[in-house]
């Protein structure tokens, strides 16, 4: 880990995230969804490095992503079309964007390009993340529902 990033996370105070990366959480809406027991909103600061990208997940909530510094990162999706590739930045002649939505029940993970860098964003899930509605996958049953993308499947599990 570089001088840089212990010092991102020391100062904000980030721990290890069970997708890889780490992470914070710095708000919860003390409001509530009764139908769902859920708030309607949390949100996270997530930094991820080259070295522990965030492994292929699912959660049940819409999540919008938002570049605060470092490196561009890759959001990567699986679905019925392959795999595709998403760039959070803030390069916008290289097709990068300061924001993205990953939609609820998306199969998604993310990695920074290079050796030693980091990526710094923010997280808002809604209705609001809860480690129940959390779903880690195995190389094993991403390879059987997408054979063709074993090369991401593989850096991402």
């Amino acid at each position: 880990m570089t001088n840089e990033i212990a010092e991102i996370v020391e100062k904000l105070q980030l721990l290890p995230h069970p997708e890889g990366g780490f992470y914070s959480e710095t708000y919860r809406s003390p409001a509530t969804l009764t139908d769902m027991d859920r708030s309607l909103m949390t949100c996270i600061y997530f930094l991820l490095t080259s070295e522990n990208p965030s492994r292929f997940h699912r959660i049940k909530s819409d999540e919008m992503w938002f570049f605060h510094a470092g490196s561009a990162l890759t959001v990567h999706t699986l679905d019925d079309r392959g795999h595709r590739e998403n760039q959070l930045g803030l390069d916008l002649s290289k097709g990068e964007l300061p924001q993205l939505l990953v939609p609820k029940n998306t199969i998604f993970g993310s990695s920074v390009a290079g050796e030693n860098n980091f990526a710094l964003v923010s997280c808002v899930v809604s209705p609001g993340f809860d480690f129940a509605d959390f779903e880690l996958f195995t190389r094993q049953t991403l390879l059987e529902w997408y054979p063709n993308e074993e090369r991401i499947i593989s850096q991402l599990t």
